[in-house]
């Protein structure tokens, strides 16, 4: 997404609607390389090397998985910046520690924007939106550049220090539940007695429907190459973020059933086993007599191979 990002930024969106203009000076160990000879994207080797060709005040945009690799990237960051400068952490961090970093950078008086950031790999033409958790004078130095990525209206300021990846948080809680939702009424409609199009009813319903979405949109494109998903593995990952925002609506006493569903709906998925169905089954046996379905694998999950 960084790399878009910096595509969107320099030579704008696809289709000349969103100008780019800024300059961009980048680092990755991995570097894309699409962005290889664009115009107004240098590419450097090193972070030094890059803190080297930026101007000050430099700003510092850190697009990197969240914990251990944001940490280190921010930690060293905090060594070589001067105040005055700002870092931005555009991943999908968790709000506390974008608290307790900003902190920690403003008493070196280095400027810190969380900025929870939506938009995947659409995000270059479609935009991107973003949450931005920080002081107001920190987000008007940025705001070119967050004009340019957003859509129109396309940004906000949250708040102080943490709200952005905190908003970010219950966002991708919310988008948890949307996808459970639209996952299982689009398998009861599979399963029924009609002989229904899924791929003509996931069009209808983007066209007027309470239920249309950007999501929904995304899921009439994926029928429309394969309604059966048969290539698919029913297997869903999480990015953290569900898990955090159930346990902030647990230390905010907030009843929360659809999204905590729906990532125990996730954790599911990937269990091979599944020990807990075949659990009730079995015990529906013993005290209701009722038949179990044998099952066909012969091999079993060893104690120590289950993961814990």
């Amino acid at each position: 997404m960084g790399g878009n990002m910096a595509l969107r930024l320099t030579i704008g969106s696809p289709d000349g609607s969103v100008k780019g203009g800024h300059q961009v000076t980048g680092f990755a160990k991995d570097p894309n390389p699409d962005l290889a000879n664009i115009k107004d994207i240098t590419v450097v080797t090193s972070l030094d090397e890059m803190l080297k060709a930026l101007p000050s005040p430099k700003v510092i945009w850190v697009m990197v998985p969240a914990g251990p690799p944001t940490e280190g990237v921010i930690t060293e960051l905090h060594q070589k910046l001067n105040p005055g400068d700002i870092i931005i952490d555009g991943g999908n961090s968790f709000y506390k520690d974008s608290q307790r970093r900003a902190e920690a950078l403003k008493a070196k008086n280095i400027n810190f924007l969380d900025i929870g950031t939506s938009g995947g790999i659409w995000g270059r033409s479609e935009g991107y939106c973003m949450m931005v958790g920080g002081e107001e004078s920190t987000v008007a130095t940025v705001k070119p550049i967050l004009d340019t990525l957003a859509p129109k209206d396309g940004w906000i300021n949250t708040g102080p220090a943490g709200s952005g990846h905190f908003v970010k948080m219950i966002h991708n809680g919310i988008e948890y539940g949307l996808m459970e939702a639209y996952g299982e009424g689009f398998e009861i409609l599979r399963k029924s007695q009609f002989p229904l199009d899924l791929h003509k009813i996931a069009a209808v319903w983007n066209r007027g429907s309470v239920v249309r979405s950007w999501l929904l949109e995304l899921a009439e494109a994926m029928l429309k190459e394969d309604s059966t998903l048969q290539t698919i593995q029913p297997y869903v990952e999480d990015s953290g973020e569900g898990r955090w925002t159930v346990a902030a609506a647990i230390e905010e006493n907030v009843s929360a059933p659809v999204i905590a569903a729906s990532l125990f709906a996730r954790f599911e998925s990937r269990d091979k086993e599944n020990y807990s169905a075949r659990f009730a089954a079995a015990l529906r046996k013993q005290f209701g007599g009722h038949n179990v379905v044998k099952s066909d694998v012969t091999t079993k999950t060893k104690p120590e191979d289950r993961k814990m």
